[in-house]
């Protein structure tokens, strides 16, 4: 055997050892991932109940009914509504308290576990939680604001407050883990700058403005492309606090469509709401990606 039979041997033989140790996940991914998500894009011409054996051919009727129904777009709007008031108030309190926990304070290792710690509890178990909370006899948010004279509130059963309090529990739950992306942001700016800038008589604020922020460019835009990807797709706490009420009013995409999905049984047009939901968040992160990109002038966003 000569040399260069002997390498493609060896070529040969690490082949086939890479695609022995890459099947189980191959299947894996393609059981779980691939196939739910083939399977959904072909549902989504058809109508389906989930318990018939057959699935009747329908074209586009489901994405025409889908872009025709007022409720779709009512759902669209509260998401939205959701979105716009978790992630500015989230990503502004996560950058405030990772500036202060960034400096030398007593008790900073506890303060950061103590705001990290929402990020690791089960969701619905931090629902229940929130349940508590905002109960209107006995919560402990009617008992705090009781003090300064303001009457209770029934939280959770009151169309103008329901979205509100959705926002606060969202902006609660998701603070501590960009409060730590942050964090490391902040430390892989050299103190040299700050140095410098004090050097030529900078304060605070123009410190804050012309280093911290545009140094923090590429943290910031994850955060911002991460926090509304998980604020779109919010599922579960609106599941244990309100179920999408009262009257609509804190209900969402994703569980738009597992109402239609598991509730009314309607597979076909769930799936089609799935496949325009994803095609939306596509575009804007799109558009967020090249809005920072010509805003920044930094290639690597």
């Amino acid at each position: 055997m000569n040399q260069q039979q002997y390498i493609n041997r060896q070529h040969r033989k690490n082949f086939i050892t890479g695609i022995l140790f890459l099947t189980p996940t191959l299947v894996i991914f393609s059981m779980f991932i691939l196939f739910p998500v083939l399977f959904s894009f072909f549902l989504s011409f058809h109508k389906w109940n989930m318990f018939s054996s057959s699935q009747s051919f329908i074209g586009f009727a489901n994405y025409q009914r889908l872009l025709t129904d007022p409720e779709f777009w009512q759902v669209l709007k509260q998401t939205i509504m959701y979105t716009l008031g978790t992630v500015p108030l989230n990503m502004i309190i996560a950058l405030f308290l990772a500036m202060m926990l960034n400096k030398k304070i007593k008790g900073k290792k506890f303060l950061r576990t103590a705001f990290f710690t929402p990020v690791i509890i089960s969701p619905v178990a931090a629902a229940l939680i929130w349940r508590w909370i905002y109960d209107p006899n006995f919560g402990l948010l009617n008992y705090a604001t009781g003090f300064f004279g303001i009457p209770p509130v029934n939280w959770l059963n009151d169309s103008r407050a329901a979205m509100a309090a959705l926002i606060i529990m969202g902006v609660w739950k998701n603070l501590g883990i960009n409060m730590v992306l942050f964090s490391a942001g902040l430390q892989g700016i050299p103190d040299t700058y700050y140095e410098a800038a004090e050097m030529d008589g900078a304060g605070r604020w123009s410190k804050f403005w012309n280093i911290t922020l545009p140094m923090l460019t590429p943290t910031t835009f994850f955060i911002m492309i991460m926090s509304m990807i998980s604020s779109f797709q919010v599922f579960d706490i609106v599941y244990v606090l309100t179920s999408g009420g009262p009257m609509g009013s804190t209900k969402v995409m994703v569980f738009y469509m597992y109402e239609y999905a598991f509730k009314f049984f309607e597979m076909g047009y769930a799936s089609a709401v799935a496949y325009i939901f994803f095609a939306m968040l596509a575009v804007l992160t799109l558009l967020q990606v090249k809005y920072m990109r010509t805003r920044s002038g930094y290639e690597g966003v």
